[in-house]
């Protein structure tokens, strides 16, 4: 049998059996790399001598009669996660020689629960694109058409599950990092809410790996179906042993609804400040249709939702105050000169991103307080509704733009051009307040696209959008393997959707 695009969960299963040993995964699974991603480039860092090391561990501790989570089941890192031994460079040249000297505490998370780690997969400079591309590493391509991006900054983790490297991959999400290379390539993760997954470790070189409070981003898992998130999101979450693990010990709440027809649902598909395109709109409502036939409840409007405008021009502000923190001074300066000239009544995104650059203290303090009520709001929201379903981003996999002026690059929603930043209101709408998002694919485009959405529930509950997840996966089919020749897609010998999730997840 061919094991790469087995879940998690089917190997874990198929290892205690004792069907497969990890050394034998490990060697396919390295051998599927070897052969296939020279036309992808989503491993930039392979570290194969020691995986095979760590498999053959594995397979004496289950001799020994150890059985942890993870033990024997190979995975990927995302390259800016610390590894001790290989290179941290978040893709900046001037840091290629940067190699740390101990893990990150999510790596020795995945060490401790058996995970044999493959190597590191490629990110964009920073991590700071909708796109994954680098002077050191070059550029990952989507697996379904060679030509598009595979997204970012998590794009070649995503890039490499969709391939079947691997079977699980760790990514982290700012501006839709997790969510919008699983909506590219077809695939699934998990925006954790803001603080419940420790990040020390993942911090740009050559910083000291500290435990720091984040004030938008989170570290989360990918993987090829909702029950493997789960899988993953358990070894991952809790808090840093350094800080607050010292007094406290994470209980996540159980999910609200175990059948599909208990959950209350809000359905979202267009933006006041950025438009849908028809392909994403079509997966939102094959979504919609799925909840509808399953006995959900499902509304299209709601008076309880916080402002999306509102919320928009907040997640902006915090996202792009965040962005100039290490600029040189005479650019800082030019930055603060240009948003004194802007008129005060404009209020697009274009002048929220300029004046969320030169974001005083005083400024933070203030948009926290209106951030604070957008929680409140959200709060009142999920006292009636458990989940929200929207976009992702406004289109498929765009083709691959390597404009170096962000500001210049524009984003095609339906044959009308659009500022390429734009496109980070959907992601923003669980990242200003914190919540947890899942992204779960829908089917594709009408040109064979793989198209996401997310489900976004209430702080501090993942378990209830990832279990809405495992129940959607049942109902509109789950991750499909790419079948590609000259690297762009063909839809002549498609297998079926849920084909290889077929019997994962049990009941509705």
């Amino acid at each position: 049998m061919e094991w790469n695009f087995a879940t998690a969960d089917q190997l874990a299963a198929a290892l205690r059996a004792g069907d497969v040993t990890s050394a034998e995964l490990t060697d396919e699974t390295i051998a599927r790399i070897e052969r296939d991603d020279d036309a992808l480039n989503s491993i930039c860092v392979p570290d194969f001598d020691r995986a095979r090391a760590a498999a053959r561990d594995a397979d004496r501790a289950r001799a020994r009669g150890e059985d942890r989570p993870l033990l024997g089941i190979p995975v990927t890192v995302k390259e800016s996660y610390d590894i001790a031994g290989l290179p941290t460079t978040w893709g900046m040249p001037q840091h290629r020689n940067f190699v740390p000297a101990e893990d990150a505490v999510q790596v020795s998370r995945l060490k401790t629960a058996g995970a044999v780690v493959l190597g590191k997969t490629n990110v964009p400079v920073g991590l700071q694109d909708v796109q994954t591309f680098n002077e050191i590493y070059g550029t990952t391509n989507n697996p379904w058409d060679h030509r598009r991006t595979s997204g970012g900054s998590s794009g070649g983790s995503a890039a490499a599950l969709a391939s079947g490297f691997g079977a699980l991959s760790i990514g982290s999400d700012l501006a839709g990092s997790l969510r919008t290379p699983a909506h590219f390539c077809g695939i699934y993760a998990h925006k954790p809410t803001l603080g419940l997954a420790a990040s020390r470790g993942m911090i740009p070189p050559p910083g000291p790996a500290l435990p720091v409070e984040h004030d938008l981003a989170v570290v989360g898992p990918m993987a090829r179906t909702a029950r493997d998130l789960t899988l993953l999101l358990d070894v991952m979450a809790g808090p840093d042993p350094l800080t607050l693990g010292v007094s406290y010990h994470l209980t996540l709440p159980p999910a609200r609804h175990e059948r599909l027809r208990d959950f209350r649902v809000l359905v979202l598909d267009e933006h006041p400040l950025m438009p849908t395109g028809s392909a994403v709109r079509a997966g939102v409502g094959r979504v919609a249709d799925a909840l509808a036939d399953g006995g959900a409840r499902v509304e299209r409007h709601s008076p309880l939702l916080p402002d999306l405008t509102e919320a928009a021009l907040l997640y902006t502000k915090f996202l792009f105050s965040g962005s100039v923190a290490r600029f040189p001074v005479e650019a800082y300066e030019q930055l603060q000169a240009r948003a004194a000239e802007l008129n005060p009544e404009d209020q697009s995104l274009d002048a929220t991103r300029l004046r969320g650059m030169v974001f005083s203290h005083r400024d933070w303090i203030e948009t926290n307080s209106l951030r604070e009520l957008h929680r409140h709001g959200w709060r009142q929201f999920f006292a009636e509704f458990d989940a929200v379903v929207c976009p992702i981003t406004p289109t498929p996999a765009f083709p691959h733009d390597h404009d170096p002026d962000l500001m210049r690059r524009r984003i095609d929603v339906d044959g009308v051009e659009y500022p390429y930043f734009d496109q980070l209101v959907w992601a923003g709408l669980a990242t200003m307040p914190g919540l947890p998002a899942t992204a779960v694919p829908t089917g594709r485009s009408p040109e064979g696209l793989p198209v996401g959405v997310q489900l976004i529930g209430p702080m501090f509950e993942d378990r209830t959008p990832l279990r809405l997840a495992e129940l959607l996966e049942q109902r509109i089919g789950g991750f499909q393997a790419p079948k590609l020749g000259d690297g762009r897609l063909s839809l002549l010998d498609e297998q079926p959707f849920a084909e290889l999730g077929e019997g994962v997840v049990e009941d509705a």
